[in-house]
């Protein structure tokens, strides 16, 4: 890795990982109806949940309901400074994704991640592989999201081959 982006990594290195650490992340976001529809629109999702407020509000909703994946994105998103920037090789698989209470436009979300688990990759010995939750909830402190995912994590000293 060049010398540059070590220096500009914020994310911990798999030996700086450790289980049951938990990382309150600042970035906070209020979700605006801009959000909505623009990433409904990118990914070609016309659901009426997220585009119609008449609909929504007839099947039980005060108004349009944020796209799930949005909030998963969103969530996701928030978490890299604080764990993996600079110091991944790239997600492993996402898992156990729970919405667990919608997210309306307007609402704001703030997110933690715990250290789930870790062990040490038998196919690179420059990584360990390292297990994240992530929990996001609203303006109301309501868990809206949870979600498991794990991260192939670079050593920040790894053996010399």
């Amino acid at each position: 890795m060049p010398a540059n982006y070590k220096e500009l990594a914020t994310g911990k290195y798999y030996e700086e990982l450790n289980v049951g650490n938990v990382y309150r992340h600042a970035i906070t976001r209020t979700v605006c109806e801009a959000d909505n529809l623009l990433f409904s629109a990118l990914t070609y999702n016309s659901a009426w949940l997220h585009t119609d407020e008449e609909y929504s509000r007839s099947v039980g909703h005060p108004g349009r309901l944020v796209n799930s994946l949005f909030t998963l994105s969103l969530a996701c998103g928030v978490t890299v400074a604080d764990t993996t920037l600079g110091t991944t090789t790239g997600n492993l698989g996402f898992f156990d994704v729970k919405f667990l209470t919608p997210v309306y436009i307007g609402d704001t979300l703030r997110s933690e991640t715990e250290i789930i688990s870790k062990r040490e990759s038998k196919s690179r010995p420059n990584s360990g592989i390292v297990e994240f939750e992530t929990r996001s909830y609203n303006q109301r402190d309501e868990v809206v999201l949870t979600f498991r995912r794990t991260g192939m994590m670079l050593k920040k000293n790894p053996p010399q081959a």
